[in-house]
């Protein structure tokens, strides 16, 4: 039996079913004696005196007809113009009733003194539409990451042409589509080690807004009895995509000869592309909405094997679909392996699961204590550590799709604030409702989440998409004396963007990967430059695992600095940071 007729039997394809997102309507757990030990990271919200101030709007301003309204979008960080400080990038949506005055994704430069500048229209960015996700990577090997945005309607490839402009480059690259696809997941991804960078799109359902009813005109379509925007389940699931680069500019689809087709139909969101297994080579992991999520085995050959079943990777320990939305990768448990967070929908619990290093993972999200938090729609997730403690810690977003609930139940309102645990070791977190600063708390109806650090103190800020307000940029204080380390990688044989590559550091009795990724928490991107927090240690061990294939290690790196090792050259900078705007 194949295994989407194994699902099909065991009634978990969702496709006869309607109206909402899965959950299992579980409650949380209890919640047990907190530790009492201090936390040294204290988040603060600095979007509006650091200039981000234009909202980000999607859909109407009080209510969710369609469920292509309420999915939100990504952000991302990135460093457009190589000059060391991250600029940040935000996607938009538009309106059904045409397009909002001033609306467009923007792009912001860093000013290198807390505040930023909008240069979306010198960049040649400005676009309104239905923007969802991004993922950011130099396709072309020439230097400057360039921007590649899925959309309802047409997804678009930014060259970057290196002087702060980018081009709309999508036909000539033939990455044009016929149609209104809904696509959301994207990431660059060298699937066959040739040095460059391919492109894996994932797709969420087939819309239409003739033929896809409006909240309130499908009884089928409620939440504990009040009538919602319909969907995903019984709206038509789409397969994911796959394209590889020709290395003249252009890309040719190889859905069909990859092997990615066989994946068949999901309700496909944020895609992330790793070395899960340590082979060498990038595997693909979708989180699926109320559908199996999607585990892609590269083969070696050109192409992939769908085993999300297999690995453990597609149901949650209960053996039942999950709301698959935002997706982290990060060594939570410090076994030298990659985990994987999942975020889902309200009344259930996110997905922790645990990686033997051979890419088999199982389901440790009760025995961490992630079950204490089961009340909100969670979005866009990381694995960071926040206080360089040498511990990564989780956290995630929130926000409801169905602001009509909280009226009749106030106990669903459709802004919540973020959620944030600190990791205690053993495989064990804690929820930190109070101790990481006043952001936290704050409430808003948010998507999208970015992690990395714009003010370049070497900690771990977050950058947040909300919908129809404007961003949230959570500077991170960090107190205390514990040590870092930031690793940037330059592929010469691999992709000049080093995406796919994982890195391991050892410092003092701990062992934590991280890997270079180009799409991540919900449909966003996070600062390529990897942070490890080193605790007491004052350096580390590296090894790294390029996406060629070669290995290379560096012993007794210095903490408390950034630096840049260029395959097979070596480290070929260092940065302490201590220095003036």
């Amino acid at each position: 039996m194949t295994r989407r007729r194994m699902l099909a039997a065991l009634g978990l394809t969702g496709a006869t079913l309607s109206g909402q997102m899965a959950s299992r309507g579980v409650k949380s757990v209890a919640r047990g004696k907190g530790s009492g030990l201090p936390f040294h990271a204290r988040f603060t919200d600095v979007a509006h005196p650091a200039g981000l101030r234009a909202p980000v709007i999607y859909g109407p301003p009080d209510r969710m007809d369609y469920i292509l309204e309420a999915m939100g979008c990504g952000v991302a960080f990135l460093d457009y113009d190589n000059d060391g400080w991250l600029d940040i990038f935000l996607l938009s949506g538009t309106r059904k009733e045409g397009e909002v005055p001033g609306a467009s994704n923007r792009l912001y430069k860093n000013n290198r003194d807390g505040k930023f500048t909008d240069v979306t229209e010198k960049a040649g960015l400005r676009r309104q539409g239905w923007a969802y996700g991004v993922t950011v990577g130099d396709y072309n090997n020439d230097g400057f990451d360039d921007i590649f945005i899925t959309s309802y309607g047409q997804n678009i490839l930014y060259r970057n042409n290196g002087d702060g402009t980018f081009t709309d480059v999508t036909r000539q690259a033939g990455l044009w589509v016929a149609g209104n696809r809904f696509a959301t997941g994207c990431t660059w991804v060298d699937y066959d080690r040739d040095g460059r960078l391919d492109l894996f799109v994932s797709h969420y359902v087939m819309f239409d807004f003739q033929t896809v009813p409006p909240a309130g005109k499908d009884p089928s379509c409620n939440y504990k009895g009040i009538p919602v925007n319909c969907g995903p389940r019984g709206l038509r699931a789409e397969r994911c995509s796959l394209y590889h680069n020709n290395g003249d500019g252009t890309f040719t689809e190889v859905t069909e000869r990859s092997g990615i087709s066989k994946g068949g139909a999901a309700y496909g969101l944020t895609s992330v592309a790793a070395d899960f297994d340590g082979d060498g080579w990038q595997d693909i992991y979708v989180a699926c909405d109320s559908t199996p999520s999607m585990f892609f085995h590269n083969q070696h050959d050109g192409t992939f094997a769908e085993e999300g079943l297999e690995r453990g990777v597609a149901l949650n320990e209960d053996g039942l679909e999950q709301a698959g939305m935002g997706l982290s990768i990060g060594d939570f448990s410090l076994t030298g392996a990659l985990g994987v967070l999942k975020t889902h929908f309200t009344e259930d619990t996110p997905a922790l699961y645990q990686n033997d290093g051979k890419g088999n993972f199982v389901d440790c999200t009760l025995h961490a204590g992630l079950g204490v938090e089961t009340r909100y729609v969670s979005w866009g997730a990381g694995i960071q550590d926040f206080d360089n403690d040498g511990l990564p810690d989780i956290f995630w977003v929130t926000g409801s799709v169905y602001p009509e609930i909280e009226k009749s139940y106030p106990g669903h309102p459709f802004r919540t604030p973020r959620v944030i645990f600190r990791n205690l070791g053993r495989g064990e977190f804690e929820e930190l409702p109070d101790l990481a600063g006043p952001a936290i708390g704050e409430v808003h109806a948010s998507r999208g989440v970015a992690f990395g650090d714009f003010d370049n103190d070497g900690d771990v800020d977050i950058l947040i998409m909300n919908i129809n307000e404007p961003p949230s940029l959570l500077r991170n204080d960090v107190t205390g004396s514990h040590h870092w380390l930031k690793v940037l990688l330059k592929g010469t044989k691999s992709n000049r963007s080093a995406i796919g590559a994982t890195v391991i550091a050892s410092y003092g009795s701990r062992r934590q990967a991280q890997a270079v990724t180009a799409q991540s928490g919900y449909l966003s991107v996070n600062d390529r430059r990897l942070h490890f927090g080193l605790g007491d240690a004052q350096k580390a061990d590296l090894e790294i695992l390029w996406p060629s294939g070669a290995r290379e290690r560096y012993a007794g790196v210095a903490a408390d600095q950034l630096v840049t090792i260029r395959e097979g050259a070596g480290i070929e900078k260092s940065d302490s940071f201590r220095r003036s705007p």
